[in-house]
């Protein structure tokens, strides 16, 4: 009894630790935003004068919101399509060179990102789409798509062959059944690849950063980083913290409704 009890408050105890050491960085983060600071939005006290200022930086709050959301939508939308489509052909099919295809294109996570940000915006000017939110959209789910494609086939091999099966024999098609059958049994898996692809697409900063020359078409990180730019290299930290709290909340808000179908999505997909 002793033993539980002992098990139990140490477990509680390594959680709030735990949190506080989480939590600490974002309450740290929106407490600078408040904060007052000379030469800032906010020059003394405590108030929104940052999140005021960085609302009418440059093209404004709304157009960088705008960028952000569209790239984000776009690479979410083509992440979730291909990766479903992908993961059910190596989860469910046999042909020949499987094992070796999805090899190479879990290689893909070994290659660095930034090391092929340069021959990527050649390709795009090539195929007139450098410059372009759907240009940035699409190299974005190049870059997620082998873990995406990975969740997907783990979670598709760990539904019961005799669900699919049962459709077969009622006449339903292989694209039937995955829409019919087996999408409503990997919903889990679906949304944490989801949510994945949203965070990686939000919180981008290198790949819009290069592939986005005209500042109108920067999303909310890069905006981000130029406001709280000033001249002679200092920064501003009142924006840069007002800009951080903003990106934080839709990701926070996000993870809190979907927070159980994300840990099922790893307990069921990454884990059969």
């Amino acid at each position: 009894m002793r033993t539980s009890i002992a098990r139990r408050a140490g477990f509680y105890t390594t959680c709030a630790v735990l949190t506080v050491l989480f939590l600490l960085p974002l309450a740290w983060a929106g407490w600078a935003s408040l904060r007052g600071r000379p030469g800032s939005g906010q020059a003394s006290g405590f108030g929104f004068g940052n999140y005021t200022k960085f609302a009418h930086f440059g093209e404004g709050l709304a157009r960088f919101a705008y960028n952000s959301t569209a790239i984000t939508v776009m690479s979410v939308t083509f992440t979730l399509v291909v990766s479903t489509l992908g993961g059910y052909a190596f989860g469910r099919f046999d042909f020949p060179g499987k094992n070796a295809l999805f090899l190479a294109t879990l290689a893909i996570l070994m290659v660095p990102v930034a090391t092929i940000l340069v021959p990527l915006y050649e390709l795009l000017d090539w195929i007139r789409l450098s410059n372009s939110l759907l240009g940035v959209s699409l190299t974005l789910t190049m870059f997620q798509l082998p873990f995406a494609i990975f969740m997907m086939r783990n979670s598709f091999e760990a539904v019961p062959r005799e669900l699919e099966e049962a459709a077969i024999i009622d006449g339903a098609s292989s694209f039937a059944t995955l829409v019919r059958v087996m999408l409503p049994a990997v919903r889990p898996g679906l949304i944490t690849v989801g949510l994945f692809a949203f965070l990686a697409s939000w919180n981008d900063f290198i790949t819009p950063l290069i592939l986005l020359p005209d500042s109108s078409k920067h999303p909310l990180p890069v905006a981000t980083f130029n406001s709280a730019t000033q001249q002679f290299g200092t920064i501003d930290y009142g924006a840069l913290q007002a800009g951080v709290m903003i990106m934080a909340v839709p990701s926070l808000l996000l993870f809190i409704v979907l927070q159980r179908q994300y840990v099922a999505g790893f307990t069921t997909g990454a884990v059969k």
